[in-house]
């Protein structure tokens, strides 16, 4: 009978011990190993990326924003008193003159007040007429009077400087000599009061002539003003160029202030752009723009800035030098470019897609073998509509992918195929 070794079993136990311990420590080794390895690049199709090369010299900054061509000279037409449009006698489209009648409006009371008011005025003249011709005919009587009475005193004075003669040759009693002188006096002084009578009868006539006609000129203004409010029905263009919008019809019952029509000058033209307002600090009135009506290329000057924002934009109205190209026409859509500054012998390098100036950003540089690409930290600085400037973190030649490549912001790295 075979009797088991107590030596062998424990020989198989260690072993045994010994193959645990031994994986143990090589799945350890290789755990750790693993764990040391980078992850794998994500491969990329080159063809999709858009790749620029960084380069030093000189970087025109600029901004752009769409806009609209709009009239220099606009005019609202508004109804300036109440009315019934009547006719419309010119449609949107046409060309006007400043005289031209575009619609009429009827509003018979104002007619009525017009009438009343140029009856009022005719009454007022006649009755100016009436008393202008009778304080003339007062006035003739009052000069009469005084002229017979400045008859009187020369003949009194006369006749008693003849007595003084006649009395100092003792021709005629002295008594007769001082009545004459007494009378002599009495018509000098009674002269004197009709001559001082005349002087105010003449101011008087000139005073009532004067409120009288205070009177008539008010009532002619009165009247005139009836007559343009009647001349006003008959609505007209008030400046040349092209009848834009015709906001009534017939029929409709219009009040005052009520914008009836609206005139522009098609020959005259400005374009209106709007700005990111991130983009618009920087702009000033006299910089260069370039407008692409998608007809033609217009060259223009920066005119005003808008100073308020409105929906995330900045209004820059842009004056035109440039001669128009055919097509251009109010309202029509156009792209503007501003001329900032020139800046020379920077380092910049294409717009990145989600790249903003002075700001800091991760983009990936193109390896040398083309290969791959790493992420690197760029600082950017100031930028325009396709380039940007760069401060720090890449060097002249230096090959970058400025798309969009959020998807791998978890990869240090990625294969170019």
């Amino acid at each position: 009978m075979d009797i088991p070794r107590k030596s062998a079993a424990r020989s198989r136990q260690i072993r045994r011990i010994l193959y645990v311990v031994s994986a143990v420590a090589a799945l350890a080794l290789i755990t750790a190993f693993v764990s040391r390895l980078k992850p794998a690049a994500p491969s990329v199709e080159a063809n999709i990326l858009y790749p620029d090369t960084v380069k030093r010299g000189s970087m025109l900054r600029q901004v752009r924003g769409l806009g609209t061509l709009i009239p220099e000279e606009i005019r609202l037409i508004p109804a300036l008193s109440e009315g019934r449009v009547e006719r419309i006698l010119v449609r949107p489209g046409a060309t006007v003159t400043a005289g031209t009648v575009l619609l009429e409006l009827s509003n018979p009371q104002l007619e009525q007040n017009a009438l009343e008011a140029e009856s009022q005025l005719q009454g007022a003249l006649a009755e100016y007429t009436s008393l202008r011709v009778r304080l003339e005919s007062q006035t003739l009587d009052q000069k009469a009077a005084a002229a017979t009475v400045r008859a009187n005193f020369s003949e009194a004075k006369l006749q008693a400087e003849v007595n003084e003669e006649l009395a100092k040759q003792g021709l005629i009693a002295d008594l007769n000599r001082k009545v004459s002188k007494v009378r002599a006096e009495e018509l000098a002084t009674r002269n004197d009061i009709e001559e001082k009578r005349l002087n105010i009868s003449r101011e008087a006539v000139k005073a009532q002539l004067a409120v009288q006609q205070s009177r008539v000129e008010e009532l002619r203004a009165l009247a005139g003003l009836r007559r343009k409010q009647v001349n006003e029905l008959s609505v007209r263009a008030g400046i040349n160029g092209v009848l834009q919008l015709m906001q009534v019809q017939e029929g409709q019952q219009v009040t005052p202030g009520t914008n009836l029509a609206r005139v522009a000058n098609p020959d005259a033209l400005k374009a209106e752009l709007r700005i990111a307002e991130t983009q618009a600090k920087d702009i000033l009135i006299g910089q260069p723009v370039t407008v692409d009506t998608r007809n033609g290329i217009i060259q223009g000057s920066v005119s005003r800035i808008d100073p308020a924002v409105q929906n995330g934009t900045v209004t820059v109205d842009v004056a035109l030098t440039g001669e128009l190209p055919k097509g251009a026409r109010p309202d029509l859509s156009v792209d503007g470019t501003i001329e900032l500054e020139r800046l020379e012998s920077v380092l910049y390098m294409g717009r990145p897609v989600h790249g903003q100036e002075n700001s800091q950003i991760g983009i990936f540089r193109i390896e040398p073998d083309g290969q791959e690409a790493v992420r690197v930290t760029v600082r950017l600085g100031r930028s325009s509509v396709n380039a940007v400037e760069i401060l720090d973190g890449l060097k002249e030649g230096d090959r970058v992918i400025l798309s969009d490549t959020s998807q791998w912001d978890s990869s240090e790295r990625i294969r170019l195929k």
